[in-house]
């Protein structure tokens, strides 16, 4: 029975499998081994995911979703900082449980986990041409008990059985094992669309040993958007006199065109800004130093898991051989100088950021059905477990990072 790797991302997914002893990604409809995280309905509820999804997040705002993963195993207080900013109609529950209103129905962020989850299971039934029925999904490090759940829920409602539910930092050092065959002390850098991990592994031979994770479950390239969009909405107010972000549709385009900046503004120091809605038109130019101005708290907000991450793994920067970025928010400039600043080496980039999770993960898949050789996965929790006692107090049973 085959087993896939799926690395279920914030703005993008994947799916692979291990054939002949080396990992394959499955390509979408548009070619690429990315697809989107978005989820589409039309007016009679119908879903389109991925690719076809896409155009939605301009034409259609009222009924896409995406960046759903921040919302998994959450309650409606725990992204309250945030869902002001996201042009969804959110539906109020007696549960607690986040709900996304689309065409006088309600779903929930594991329901839209699923549509994802099941387009990469047809789609590499399509291409392998046999049945898949079992899964590796990756998390990020720091999802807790209430989130990983919530993500392997997903899977089984796309028809899936989750053998196994791995984190993100390590199937990334689980691919540059593989492919460098390395040794030494590593730490990966994994800073996604809505997420942050930093893990410390030691690899000798074919064993993956974590000595330590950290992070941030609300942090990510999201972030940076909607502070981007928020300095430009506001200039965009006092110029034209019209606010951008009143509107499900204005802020929809304009946290969009925000991304287009950002992504520019990775390759090149200054970038034209353009904004033309709603006979609003409004342009300037845009350097890169100004965008890291805005995004520096932002970005700051990795260092201290960094830091902790190391304490906990009683390791000092110079006892680490190797920093390895990972998710594509790891492409902005100002991340790979912190990066640098924290670790006092050079990251590396040689495996491509987007791609390596899913590479891990299809690994692990082919560890689980004997085909990748003897390897050794030995991880962490990255959260303490424990019991609530008298007067809410919890006694910790089992400490984080055991």
């Amino acid at each position: 029975m085959t087993i896939v790797g799926i690395d279920l991302g914030t703005t993008n997914s994947l799916i692979g499998v291990m054939e002949k002893g080396r990992p394959r990604i499955f390509r979408g409809e548009d070619g690429g081994t990315l697809v989107p995280s978005i989820v589409a309905f039309d007016a009679k509820g119908k879903p389109l995911v991925g690719s076809l999804a896409k155009a939605g997040k301009i034409q259609n705002v009222l009924r896409t979703i995406y960046s759903s993963k921040r919302f998994v195993g959450k309650g409606g207080k725990d992204v309250e900082p945030w869902m002001h900013l996201l042009p969804f109609d959110f539906s109020k529950s007696d549960d607690q449980m986040v709900r996304f209103s689309i065409n006088d129905k309600t779903y929930t962020p594991i329901e839209i986990a699923a549509f994802v989850i099941r387009h990469l299971k047809n789609m590499a039934q399509c291409q392998m041409l046999e049945k898949v029925e079992k899964a590796v999904i990756t998390v990020p490090a720091y999802f807790n008990d209430a989130q990983r759940q919530a993500t392997k829920f997903a899977g089984e409602l796309a028809g899936l059985e989750v053998v196994r539910i791995l984190n993100e930092p390590t199937a990334a050092c689980l691919a540059y094992g593989l492919d460098k065959k390395a040794r030494g002390t590593v730490a990966i850098f994994d800073l996604g669309g809505g997420t942050f991990d930093i893990s410390v592994l030691r690899i000798s031979l074919s064993v993956f040993e974590v000595l330590a994770t950290n992070g941030n479950t609300a942090l990510g390239g999201d972030d940076f958007d909607h502070a981007i969009a928020e300095k430009l909405g506001k200039e965009i107010t006092e110029v034209t006199g019209l606010n951008p972000m009143s509107t499900p549709e204005g802020r929809s385009r304009l946290i969009s065109e925000a991304e287009k900046a950002k992504r520019a503004l990775s390759d090149a120091t200054e970038t034209l800004f353009e904004w033309n809605y709603c006979h609003t038109r409004f342009e300037r130019s845009l350097s890169r130093s100004e965008l890291e101005k805005w995004i520096l708290p932002i970005v700051r907000q990795a260092e201290d898991p960094c830091r902790r991450c190391m304490a906990d793994a009683r390791l000092n920067p110079e006892d680490i051989t190797d920093v390895i970025l990972v998710g594509g928010s790891t492409r902005v400039p100002l991340v790979k100088k912190l990066v640098e600043e924290i670790f006092q080496r050079k990251p590396i980039c040689t495996l491509n950021p987007d791609e390596v999770v899913a590479i891990g993960a299809a690994v692990q898949a082919g560890v689980l059905m004997g085909q990748a050789g003897e390897l050794l996965l030995l991880d962490v929790i990255p959260l303490s477990l424990g019991i609530e006692t008298m007067g809410g107090i919890t006694a910790k049973l089992i400490h984080r990072n055991s």
